[in-house]
């Protein structure tokens, strides 16, 4: 006599409910992806920035958390609007990023040296979490302040398409100049400062 060992229609249904769940999740994910992608600012910022030669244009507000814990940081948070009055060295980085390593000793150079002319580098980690980034930010012995922005609501506003992105914005704030993609040079960093000091 034989055992009819497969399993009975009972026992599959369950599973292929999980199955048919799974797949409308799977639909429901990359509807939203599509629809993300059709309605985002194409380029953002970064477009309109290079599409007016560098002429001061209006720079998208944010408020941050500070990332404390590192120095010269205190709780509570930034906003760019706060900033006003001075000239902002503005970097989209991240712990993870390699390029982000090799470029914070330039950054944390320029803070220190054009402080006394009003300027500051206001540091956004993005898609990152906040232990990794402290640090990052101790080990490079970063004291420019530093906000987090955990979901990346920042870079679609601006158009940062990787780390790191610095933008300059003047006293006035508004961005000037161009946008760097990837690792700055101290060249880049310094015309950028001197080209916002002067609007």
């Amino acid at each position: 006599m034989s055992i009819d060992a497969s399993p009975d229609s009972d026992s599959r249904l369950p599973r292929r409910l999980a199955q048919g769940a799974a797949l409308v999740a799977v639909a429901a994910l990359l509807g939203l992806l599509v629809w993300k992608v059709a309605t985002r600012d194409p380029g953002g910022a970064a477009a309109r920035l290079a599409a007016s030669n560098g002429a001061p244009m209006a720079t998208p507000q944010f408020t941050l958390p500070r990332i404390t814990g590192i120095a010269g940081s205190g709780p509570g948070s930034v906003s760019l609007a706060s900033l006003r009055g001075k000239v902002v060295v503005l970097n989209f980085w991240a712990s993870w990023c390699t390029p982000c390593k090799l470029e914070s000793p330039r950054l944390q150079e320029a803070y220190t040296r054009y402080a006394k002319q009003g300027v500051v580098v206001l540091g956004v980690d993005a898609q990152d979490f906040t232990g990794d980034a402290r640090r990052f930010a101790n080990r490079y012995k970063l004291t420019y302040p530093i906000v987090h922005d955990g979901s990346g609501k920042t870079l679609t506003p601006y158009g940062v398409t990787g780390f790191p992105e610095t933008f300059f914005i003047d006293r006035n704030g508004m961005l000037v100049g161009k946008r760097i993609e990837g690792e700055i040079s101290a060249k880049e960093l310094d015309e950028g400062i001197k080209r916002a000091l002067g609007a």
